[in-house]
């Protein structure tokens, strides 16, 4: 018998205000719960401007913790209501004895609004309008996966998805499908180069060599900083277990997109190829031992 698992990723601008966009990916979370959707990826830092393009401490006054957190809180009843898995990005605040530190976060909502363990964005970006290493940590918590109530989920955030070895670990705890938070566009010192083929393809890749299923939600519309605008170039995507592209969005419109797989059939493909079978760890020592060769 087959068990049913439908994805939906939800594509959408931020609005000028936190709560209206807020609002917003509600209105859009319902919709594809509408259309079937059980998994439901939404965009990285969902509810506040993309702040990374410019290096100001007054946005660490954006930063909340996880606890008490009012947006989540409300994604959290949104998902019970609706009996939905919602990956939710945000800025968190973690208070130490040694004082705050910050972090790119993203917290998984079970289908009954239960939150799993909060995931901390691994790998951290540096560069002009992408000044992420200026508000956040390194996360400390490793990759995770999740048992939902509708299979096992791994999330990663925006630059993590760049990287094949995030993939091949979560897959390898277990994972069913693999979601990617996202805010990717436009190169401001470079403005006539368009990263997103690349981007896609690379999580097309991490689809196909894990023989998982890939979601992808990432922005549109343009957000203005001071030392830059930010024009995100959305397509927001989800592939098959192959990689092949089974549903996207334009670079510009605000919307769903859901696609429907048997979760048997996808757990049998991992059994059927040998990409785990035949793995050879004890060759993979320069994985974490040995420092990149450059030109």
């Amino acid at each position: 018998m087959a068990l049913p698992l439908t994805l939906g990723v939800v594509q959408l601008a931020w609005e000028e205000s936190d709560a209206r966009t807020l609002d917003k990916a509600c209105e859009l979370v319902r919709q594809a719960a509408s259309m079937g959707a059980q998994v439901i990826c939404l965009q990285e830092l969902l509810t506040t401007p993309y702040f990374c393009k410019d290096k100001d401490p007054a946005f660490f006054a954006l930063a909340r913790p996880l606890a008490g957190h009012p947006d989540i809180a409300r994604l959290s009843a949104l998902a019970g209501e609706l009996a939905v898995v919602l990956p939710v990005s945000f800025f968190e605040r973690e208070d130490t004895p040694d004082g705050p530190r910050y972090y790119n976060s993203c917290v998984l909502l079970d289908a009954d609004g239960a939150a799993k363990p909060v995931y901390r964005k691994s790998h951290i970006p540096d560069g002009p309008g992408y000044e992420e290493k200026f508000y956040f940590a390194p996360g400390d918590t490793g990759f995770l996966v999740h048992n939902t109530r509708y299979g096992r989920v791994g999330v990663g955030i925006c630059w993590d998805q760049w990287f094949p070895e995030a993939a091949r670990a979560m897959t390898l705890l277990g994972a069913d499908v693999l979601l990617y938070p996202t805010a990717i566009g436009s190169e401001p010192e470079e403005p006539g180069v368009d990263t997103q083929p690349h981007w896609q393809r690379v999580m097309q890749g991490h689809a196909g060599a894990n023989l998982t299923p890939v979601v992808a939600a990432n922005r549109v519309g343009t957000e203005h900083g001071v030392c830059c605008s930010t024009t995100f170039y959305g397509t927001s995507f989800i592939t098959d277990y192959t990689g092949a592209i089974a549903a996207q969005a334009d670079r510009l419109e605000e919307t769903v997109r859901t696609v429907r797989f048997d979760l048997d059939a996808l757990r049998a493909q991992k059994r059927i190829w040998g990409f785990f079978r035949d793995r050879r760890p004890e060759f993979y020592g320069a994985l974490t031992h040995t420092p990149p060769v450059l030109p």
